[in-house]
């Protein structure tokens, strides 16, 4: 996401940099329901040659292992976890190329001026400047993979083994367990249970953002 917003901010022409700018910013108003879709139908049945891959030459090492799940249909933590990538992708993009876009032109024509190159001036003019927005972009993209349900939901399917740790195999994540199980709701100890893991979630989505938070000013205040 950084390396794009680089290019679309100090390399691409004006033209194209809008152009893929307005690509960038439609793909982050998708909505989830149409990445799970495309996850489940499109991307599984193209990624699983590659599961298949990795897992006969690194089965032995326990994130490649299959266990009692079978490959065939995609819907597994490997294949959820690239769709999250993809769907926190224009996210981070779109915010980082407008905090990039704030670099102040004296100080990047000055760096110019003192013979960096163009390199020089992302890494010491640039960067430097959007480090805190590009931190709190990445929060922001963090977040909505934590919460992320409907595509999740769409994914996974059940796990086939208890604290598996493969990316084969299946499971649920807090929200997506919340809201497959609506339909419990009405017995008090579920309904207790989910709200549990619901205020779970909340704390950890705030535990993230403090360390993001305190990441972000100690970069400025250094």
């Amino acid at each position: 996401s950084v390396g794009i917003a680089v290019y679309l901010t100090q390399y691409a022409p004006p033209r194209l940099s809008r152009t893929f700018g307005s690509v960038v910013d439609l793909l982050a108003a998708v909505p989830s329901i149409v990445f799970g879709l495309w996850g489940i139908f499109v991307l599984a049945p193209e990624i699983e040659p590659v599961a298949r891959f990795l897992n006969s030459n690194l089965g032995w090492f326990f994130l490649f292992s299959d266990g009692n799940v079978s490959l065939n249909g995609g819907g597994t933590i490997f294949t959820a976890g690239i769709v999250l990538a993809v769907m926190i992708l224009p996210i981070i993009t779109s915010v980082s190329r407008e905090v990039l876009r704030q670099t102040p032109k004296a100080q990047i024509e000055a760096a110019l001026a003192l013979g960096a190159t163009r390199w020089e001036v992302v890494r010491m003019t640039v960067l430097p400047f959007g480090r805190s927005g590009i931190i709190a972009a990445s929060m922001l993209g963090l977040g909505r993979a934590l919460g992320e349900t409907v595509a999740i939901l769409i994914i996974l399917r059940a796990a086939a083994s208890a604290g598996s740790w493969s990316l084969f195999d299946g499971g649920y994540t807090f929200a997506s367990k919340i809201a497959s199980a609506a339909s419990e709701f009405s017995v008090p100890l579920s309904t207790g249970a989910y709200i549990a893991a619901g205020f779970v979630l909340f704390a950890l989505t705030f535990v993230v953002n403090a360390i993001a938070r305190s990441i972000a000013g100690g970069k400025v205040n250094g």
